[in-house]
């Protein structure tokens, strides 16, 4: 019997190395800060997440029991990528009711508005085409950008949000492909755009060539104030204005369910991204959304939330002064989920973070939020998952945490 020598060892060739974007854009923060402080004894105002016990949990049920006893076939099938004409019909009468003119046609369904980001960022940008965002600007989106090799630049801009003239001057300077924006209730700021700045950018776009990618996940939320109508129903804004909505914030997160309305070239562009991203967006869910829809008072339900949210902002105002320290400022939003805190020069909150958790609670550091030059004293807040009674006992821990 012949013994077979074994064949000396031999080094394998390293396997080819991750793509530059993957190498050179971060995680989320804010997921990491969520790992670290799962913890069911920390309060946590780091995460943007929605109370769950105000979920309509029984009529979304009631909705996926519907939908599977009478089409049972359709809801488990594949779909078109454009999203179930019931939902996309829904989705148009209520933006029309909202003062923009949409058919269904108009619109693309989306899983959750954050594909929505990140398809737009595939279909209109190239590697090395400039962005421009607020400063600060919601962390998401920057890693969309960033993951399309987009150069991103911030817009200046003050207490109401960017300054349309820093805009004008920016996008002659930069000649970037859009803007990015989230002018109501914005994260992570808070803050709303004015009317009159709306109109403002809406003609800048205009004049200089632009695109607008307007993010509202949030305007729904409002405890206060007068609705501002969004930049796409300024003249000027409505062939080049992409609208992105989300039923996260209003309905429930886990639905994943998003939308954005486009003039047709985007919009198809999107919808070929999509195909080869996720072909559709589940089935099931986009008919349990539309049956929601038919069967139940959205508008009701979100009033009733805004209700609740609005007293746990109100509870987080009134227990920040003594929370932070002398010379600290913050935002009062008219609505949303956050709030921005700016500590006195010389603080540092990604330093201070550690401090805090160990007194068993969280919140978000700001730095992450700029491109480009990050300003280390401010930091972000949500004020929606914890009641009252837990926001008061959270800022007692976190003053605490920032006197240590």
């Amino acid at each position: 019997m012949t013994v077979t020598e074994p064949e000396p060892a031999r080094s394998l060739a390293p396997t080819p190395p991750l793509a530059a974007r993957a190498r050179t854009v971060g995680g989320s923060p804010v997921r990491d800060i969520l790992a670290v402080t799962a913890r069911p004894e920390v309060i946590n105002f780091a995460g943007g997440l929605p109370a769950p016990e105000l979920f309509d949990a029984e009529g979304i049920a009631a909705a996926y029991r519907t939908v599977l006893a009478e089409t049972p076939a359709r809801a488990l099938q594949y779909s078109t990528t454009e999203g179930e004409p019931a939902l996309r019909a829904a989705l148009a009468a209520r933006t029309a009711a909202r003062g923009l003119p949409t058919a269904p046609d108009d619109l693309l369904v989306t899983t959750g508005s954050q594909q929505a980001l990140s398809l737009l960022a595939t279909a209109l940008l190239e590697p090395g085409d400039t962005v421009l965002v607020e400063r600060p600007c919601y962390l998401a989106a920057l890693q969309a950008f960033g993951l399309a090799g987009a150069r991103v630049v911030a817009v200046p801009g003050d207490g109401d949000g960017l300054d349309p003239d820093a805009l004008d001057a920016l996008v002659a300077r930069e000649r970037p492909k859009l803007l990015y924006t989230v002018p109501t209730f914005q994260n992570p700021t808070g803050r709303t755009l004015p009317a009159a700045r709306r109109a403002a950018v809406a003609r800048v776009a205009a004049r200089r060539g632009l695109w607008i990618v307007e993010d509202d996940p949030y305007g729904e939320l409002r405890y206060d104030g007068e609705r501002v109508p969004w930049i796409a129903t300024h003249p000027g804004a409505e062939d080049r204005t992409v609208l992105l909505g989300s039923f996260s914030k209003v309905m429930a997160p886990g639905l994943r369910l998003g939308w954005l309305r486009a003039p047709a070239g985007p919009r198809r562009a999107c919808a070929v991204a999509k195909q080869a991203a996720d072909l559709h967006t589940p089935t099931v869910n986009q008919l349990a959304a539309a049956r929601y829809l038919a069967d139940n008072d959205l508008d009701a339900h979100v009033r009733r939330v805004a209700g609740v949210y609005g007293e746990r902002r109100d509870a987080m105002l009134a227990g920040l002064p003594a929370a932070l320290p002398d010379g600290s400022t913050w935002t009062r939003p008219e609505g949303g989920m956050f709030l921005w805190v700016r500590l006195p020069d010389g603080n540092d909150t990604t330093a201070l973070l550690p401090r805090v958790v160990e007194r068993d609670v969280a919140y978000v550091p700001g730095a992450p939020f700029f491109a480009g030059e990050p300003d280390p004293a401010t930091l972000r807040l949500c004020f929606v998952t914890q009641t009252p009674q837990e926001i008061a006992e959270g800022l007692r821990r976190l003053g605490a945490g920032l006197r240590d």
